[in-house]
């Protein structure tokens, strides 16, 4: 790896976090520009130079910052704005996963491949793929298919949906709503919801991480349908100590500044986390996707990204 491709990296990762005074954009990097830089970044050098430290980076970092945010929310006034999404994410998830399976055996798309696509879909993209395919035991072929075809479609949905929403005149709590139903992964929902507004960010957080926690009886159900009971189910605990931080800002009488750096310190996390998943693409995880397996997540992604919008607009003010 040329030296140079390395010190890019590192600078690219430095002005992802740097404060807005040690930039001369006029403002400090936002989650979208984040991923635009590491895509940009991974197209033109070929491939990241660290993949190790930027895989367990954008996971762990992720998780770390969505706790963070947890102290910048009220539970009350969280849950009372959210309430209205949780009915259609269960029926969303659950509709979602019938038709990507049923569509996967049309296409004659790969078995464990359709349903880890829907998967993604249908929960919160890469986390919950990386949760299901242990369980039922697929392979790197697999696994790396539907996570390619996820994030293509997750860094697409960053980019569009800010705009779409301004386009509809959508309040902070439909944007919130929205987003935390049809964008897949955790990440670009939140980094959506920031680049619409503080009820959106705090909105879409705390409905896409009750989504998330259907990762757990589909992981069951998934045991159940492969007929294999020796998997491994992986829990997403951050979610847990994201509760524990929202009742914490909530019950305690925690010093403004101190819940003021965390939440600064949480949004910089994910803006940094963004540039590492972007940088994580290449040319090759493109190339492996195949037409079908993009063209049902493609279809999966327009169905729960119609249905929600016009649900949401039609039942929240």
């Amino acid at each position: 790896m040329n030296q140079s491709k390395k010190w890019i990296y590192i600078i690219l990762m430095i002005m992802c976090v740097a404060p807005v005074d040690l930039l001369e954009f006029g403002q400090a990097v936002t989650p979208a520009v984040a991923l635009f830089l590491g895509l940009a970044y991974a197209l033109i050098a070929g491939e990241c130079p660290y993949p190790k430290f930027n895989k367990k980076t954008s996971k762990y970092l992720l998780q770390a910052s969505v706790v963070g945010l947890g102290f910048g929310m009220n539970l009350y006034e969280s849950l009372r704005s959210g309430s209205e999404g949780m009915m259609f994410s269960i029926v969303s998830v659950i509709g979602v996963m019938l038709i990507g399976v049923a569509v996967g055996r049309i296409l004659h798309i790969n078995r464990k491949t359709s349903y880890l696509i829907s998967s993604g879909t249908a929960i919160c993209g890469g986390s919950a793929i990386a949760a299901v395919g242990p369980v039922m035991k697929a392979d790197e072929n697999e696994m790396a298919v539907s996570l390619g075809v996820i994030f293509i479609l997750n860094a697409v949905a960053l980019f569009i949906f800010p705009s779409i929403g301004e386009w509809a005149e959508m309040s902070q709590q439909q944007f919130g709503t929205w987003a935390a139903i049809a964008i897949h992964d955790t990440s670009s929902v939140v980094g959506a919801g920031e680049a619409y507004g503080p009820e959106a960010l705090q909105i879409a957080t705390l409905v896409k991480l009750t989504r998330a926690l259907w990762i757990i009886p589909l992981a069951l159900v998934t045991m159940v349908v492969f007929r294999d009971k020796s998997g491994k189910i992986s829990i997403p605990w951050f979610i847990f100590l994201f509760v524990l931080a929202m009742i914490a800002n909530t019950f305690l009488s925690l010093p403004e500044s101190l819940t003021r750096a965390l939440v600064y310190i949480a949004k910089k996390g994910l803006v940094l986390t963004l540039f590492c998943i972007g940088a994580s693409l290449s040319l090759k995880t493109i190339r492996n996707v195949g037409f079908k397996p993009m063209m049902l997540a493609i279809m999966l992604w327009i169905i729960i990204g119609v249905s929600s919008f016009f649900v949401v607009m039609a039942t929240i003010s």
